[in-house]
């Protein structure tokens, strides 16, 4: 059953070597090359975010690839804004280059 007040995410949302049609969700610029779920894990607990880790599981494009996903408690926000502060948490933990996200 789907839970409205959490939202469910894929490294594949933040990589910049995929395309959207692949799973993509923001921009390049505000992507890196092939990002894990321990990176994603790093971004999303500095922010202080509520969250789950389901390490195991596949992204439904490529059932076949076990990356891993993560489940965060939205907290009243849109989901591409969540996006956004993820993005530029995983930038700064990264050292690429700070954008205006």
């Amino acid at each position: 059953m789907r839970r409205r007040d959490s939202i469910v995410l894929w490294p594949v949302y933040f990589d910049s070597s995929r395309t959207r049609r692949e799973g993509r969700r923001l921009p390049k610029k505000f992507c890196i090359s092939s990002p894990s779920i321990d990176l994603l894990e790093k971004a999303v607990k500095s922010l202080g975010l509520i969250y789950e880790v389901y390490r195991e599981a596949a992204y439904p494009r490529l059932p076949w690839i076990k990356m891993g996903c993560i489940i965060v408690r939205r907290g009243g926000e849109r989901k591409l804004q969540v996006l956004k502060k993820i993005a530029s948490e995983i930038m700064k933990i990264s050292g690429y280059p700070t954008r205006n996200v």
